[in-house]
């Protein structure tokens, strides 16, 4: 039996490398829109993950969300990351030195953004607790004065 195996032509898809970046990093869809300049929904990012192709500026802005360049993006593959999670205990200082081309190139652009959305989801639930707390106040004070107005008949 003579098997002949081509080799496999595998597309760009730079959704699925968004996508694939993100989930790495741990970032739910609506998180990641929030850190997006434009401020996407969930379902928008969905939208984008979907995609084969994204444009230059798109692209652009969502690996800056991510913290990584477009470049990164573009040549992200998933068996590169399983091989240097692998690998990763056999480098020194000499063999991490040449092989830094493989490593990604981060930013701090993306952690930046998600420790100040943090910061405002933290601060909006400082206020809502402090509201039902007076809330939580005002319905005791008024139960007690029920107390007193139907003592007094």
């Amino acid at each position: 039996m003579n098997t002949i195996f081509k080799e496999k032509n595998e597309t760009m898809h730079i959704g699925h490398n968004i996508k694939r970046i993100r989930e790495i990093q741990g970032i739910k869809q609506e998180a990641f829109g929030q850190l997006c300049r434009n401020k996407y929904s969930q379902q928008r990012i969905s939208d984008f993950e979907n995609m084969v192709a994204l444009d230059e500026p798109l692209l652009e802005e969502l690996a800056a969300a991510l913290g990584v360049t477009p470049e990164f993006v573009k040549s992200f593959k998933d068996e590169n990351v399983i091989y240097n999670i692998q690998h990763s205990h056999t480098f020194n200082d000499h063999s991490t030195n040449s092989s830094q081309h493989m490593q990604p190139t981060f930013n701090n652009d993306g952690s930046d953004k998600l420790v100040a959305l943090l910061e405002k989801f933290i601060e909006e639930d400082r206020v809502k607790t402090q509201s039902i707390a007076a809330l939580s106040q005002a319905v005791l004070d008024l139960t007690n004065e029920v107390k007193k107005l139907k003592e007094g008949k």
